[in-house]
């Protein structure tokens, strides 16, 4: 019989601090018009002073903990999609797994930038269905705001802080959980998503540099892809699925794929304008925003999607 992960629980962290348009045109050649027009953003949440990745990471843990109606105690794995880390090492996984007092099975990071939720959907439930392990918290948390130049418009208005996080659980029987997943890169593109420092290279943590046009050109069509590939790997019709759930760049993005995919734009869930695009956190937090106010239903087709730096992409199909 077919062991699947089974989503048992969602949760998501937002900080308190909001930054909106208005507030950039301070400081930025920009205006709350502009920004609003090419990105379809209106608002962002900033982690304050000492608030680090793993404080947003372990707030959306705890919750989705409630939500599955389990503890720390019941897992034998967390892992962190970040590409903003609190240290270099040890992992933002660990530091988390303290803060639950979990000291039993194990916990790391795993960095596929936006796409980071992804890469560890495929994570976690190859390593359900192996196995390996049987209950798993997936998190995706990040504190882009302490890698942006805020002097960079073209870069600084795009991105926000936030974490997500589902509990994934191995099941036998039923038809509930992750169907299938897809998972890809091409690092011929590198140059166009970056963050230019690191430690080996220049020792310092660096600033987010991206050539936008060409980013948005390759999003759309990888991405598309990347949902058709999958979807045809689970033998389901894109027109069978009831909801997508993508990663929150561009709203342009958004409607992108959906008008070469031929989607309902009501299918599509959309936080972008509030959120921002939260890298790894924004695809659970899109997910929970859809299931706490009622359209994504026990039972729905949801199809997840992300494209990041690298180039890196996916998608994974789940019934909720």
């Amino acid at each position: 019989m077919m062991r699947r992960a089974v989503l048992k629980g969602i949760g998501g962290y937002l900080p308190d601090h909001i930054l909106k348009n208005e507030d950039l045109d301070k400081s930025l050649d920009t205006s709350d018009e502009w920004i609003r027009e090419r990105t379809g953003i209106h608002q962002r949440h900033i982690a304050a002073e000492g608030e680090t990745t793993s404080d947003l990471g372990y707030e959306a843990a705890v919750k989705a903990l409630e939500d599955a109606g389990l503890t720390a105690d019941d897992l034998d794995l967390i892992v962190v999609a970040t590409s903003t880390p609190d240290y270099t090492f040890p992992s933002t996984a660990t530091l988390i797994q303290e803060r639950l007092a979990m000291t039993h099975g194990a916990a790391f990071d795993l960095q596929a930038v936006c796409s980071g939720f992804l890469y560890g959907v495929s994570v976690v439930d190859s390593m359900i269905r192996s196995g390996a392990a049987t209950t798993v918290l997936l998190i995706g948390a990040e504190t882009f705001s302490r890698i942006l130049d805020w002097e960079d418009r073209s870069t600084c208005v795009l991105f926000g802080d936030g974490a997500g996080a589902m509990v994934f659980k191995g099941e036998e029987g039923g038809d509930k959980g992750v169907l299938d997943h897809l998972i890809r890169s091409d690092g011929r593109y590198r140059e166009m998503l970056y963050v230019d420092g690191g430690p080996s290279k220049t020792q310092t943590v660096g600033k987010l540099r991206m050539l936008g046009n060409q980013v948005f050109k390759h999003a759309v069509t990888e991405i598309a892809d990347a949902m058709r590939s999958c979807a045809d790997k689970a033998g389901v019709p894109i027109s069978d699925i009831d909801w997508f759930v993508p990663h929150q760049a561009n709203q342009r993005i958004l409607n992108g794929v959906a008008k070469k995919l031929k989607i309902e734009p009501s299918q599509v869930i959309s936080t972008v304008a509030l959120h921002a695009n939260t890298s790894a956190a924004s695809v659970p937090l899109a997910m929970l925003s859809a299931v706490e106010d009622g359209r994504i239903k026990p039972g729905d087709l949801v199809m997840l999607e992300a494209f990041g730096g690298g180039f890196t992409w996916g998608a994974a199909l789940l019934r909720y």
